[in-house]
């Protein structure tokens, strides 16, 4: 008979096999056997930032592999709630599948078709908050990044009118918290620095909201920005032979500035 596992072109349930055949207790792979929920779950947030990473990049050859590597984390996890009893791979395809076809009635239903994206996306959040009939925060995952958890939740609160009207007043906000950061340097404990800091960055992602842009991934794009423009630094003293330990920050200061206004002639 043909091992499931070693057949080409076999798709998902050649996947299925080689999980389940992994955490077999008594053929399988010694690390496998031990892993459970709480250890994988780190690596499946790290594939899933792997394929952000190629999306951002537009690396389309390295994003079928990154997806599948994601796929992986789904099986993994199935196969240890089946192995508990819990669920398996069929039954979370077949509960997602229900709830696209329960929150799209415009397409399965006698839903209106004729609506706007964020009509639709309004509606989405809607159906969303009929299935969790608990408080208006709840469900907000406690392990997305700190950032994205902010903006979630301000965006929850804001549904049921919690929200600023306009950007002034959270600009007024932000040199509130800031001025409040400052004191709290001067005068206060560590921790209630860390407060004071946790308080304005909450605010900095609430001003991003309202001025429509992804925190996330203005951030990234400043991080990316960072690394080109150090390197810039890097480039610039090898010349003379030189790392930036061999610099100061006046020296190093002017080459930034030199390789911003390089990068601002090319646009």
């Amino acid at each position: 008979m043909t091992d499931p596992c070693l057949t080409p072109n076999g798709g998902l349930p050649r996947l299925l096999a080689i999980m389940a055949r992994l955490r077999d207790p008594d053929a399988g792979c010694p690390w496998d056997i031990v892993q459970d929920f709480s250890t994988i779950a780190p690596f499946t947030i790290e594939e899933a930032y792997e394929v952000a990473d190629a999306i951002e990049r537009e690396a389309w050859d390295e994003l079928e592999g990154e997806l599948g590597d994601l796929l992986l984390q789904v099986v993994y996890h199935a196969q240890m709630g089946a192995e508990a009893g819990r669920f398996d791979f069929h039954s979370v395809a077949e509960r997602v599948a229900q709830k696209m076809i329960d929150r799209h009635p415009h397409i399965w239903g006698d839903g209106d078709r004729d609506k706007s994206a964020d009509q639709q996306i309004a509606d989405w959040e809607a159906a969303k908050a009929k299935e969790r009939k608990g408080r208006t925060l709840d469900g907000v995952a406690l392990g997305l990044p700190a950032l994205l958890r902010a903006l979630k939740l301000q965006n929850r609160a804001a549904r049921v009118g919690f929200d600023w009207p306009d950007t002034e007043q959270v600009l007024d906000k932000i040199q509130e918290e800031a001025a409040e950061l400052v004191e709290a340097r001067d005068q206060l404990t560590q921790a209630q620095v860390e407060e004071e800091m946790g308080d304005l960055l909450f605010v900095m992602a609430n001003l991003s909201r309202h001025l429509g842009v992804d925190p996330e991934a203005a951030l990234r794009g400043a991080n990316t920005k960072f690394v080109r423009r150090f390197e810039a630094i890097e480039d610039a003293l090898s010349k003379t032979g030189r790392t930036p330990a061999d610099s100061d920050l006046t020296e190093m200061d002017a080459l930034w500035t030199a390789a911003k206004q390089a990068e601002t002639a090319e646009t």
